[in-house]
């Protein structure tokens, strides 16, 4: 059931949560792999609550072959929900076209706003609990939307995680991608 996004000339990707978890790098790390190693354009839109943790968080990265005129999406290919009032806010009011990935332990999905769309619940947080820091669930998240969506290659977000990282944590960072790759339920 994997999408191949990557042959779209124009892609959106809303990634949503809370503070803590990452959205915002995993916005930017999307957009590099994108870009620098792809050689496509490539734009992301932040906001954030004014809290440092815990406060809304969303990133709207815009991926195209030709001019981004608008750096916001507009008609989003996939949304990504880590949080309830991430998904109530941008998941349940989705595109009917737009697939839906959320997190299965925090997202409770309403029934009648999802009629007829498409969704996938993931574990991203027991997945990265598994890999053993839970701070690397983003990661855990963009390997599984690079598997169920085909945004950009593998080997793309991997050269663009270890770019994007801190020193020193690029192969706990390698581990939790591959981690949401390996992922496959749902697909």
């Amino acid at each position: 059931m994997a999408m191949q996004l990557r042959e779209k000339d124009h892609i959106e990707v809303c990634i949503s949560g809370f503070g803590g978890q990452g959205v915002v790098l995993a916005g930017m790390i999307l957009g590099r792999a994108a870009a620098v190693e792809e050689g496509r354009n490539a734009v992301m839109a932040q906001s954030y609550g004014p809290e440092s943790r815990g406060g809304a968080s969303n990133a709207e990265v815009l991926i195209a072959d030709g001019e981004i005129a608008y750096p916001h999406c507009v008609n989003p290919d996939v949304v990504m929900t880590l949080a309830q009032a991430a998904y109530d806010k941008y998941g349940a009011t989705r595109p009917a076209g737009a697939l839906l990935i959320a997190e299965k332990d925090l997202v409770e999905l309403d029934r009648e706003a999802e009629k007829g769309k498409k969704s996938i619940l993931v574990p991203f947080t027991a997945l990265a609990d598994k890999v053993g820091r839970r701070i690397v669930l983003n990661m855990v998240t963009l390997g599984f939307l690079c598997r169920a969506t085909g945004v950009v290659t593998p080997e793309a977000l991997r050269e663009a995680i270890k770019s994007s990282v801190p020193p020193g944590t690029e192969a706990l960072n390698l581990q939790a991608f591959e981690a949401g790759m390996n992922y496959t339920e749902g697909l």
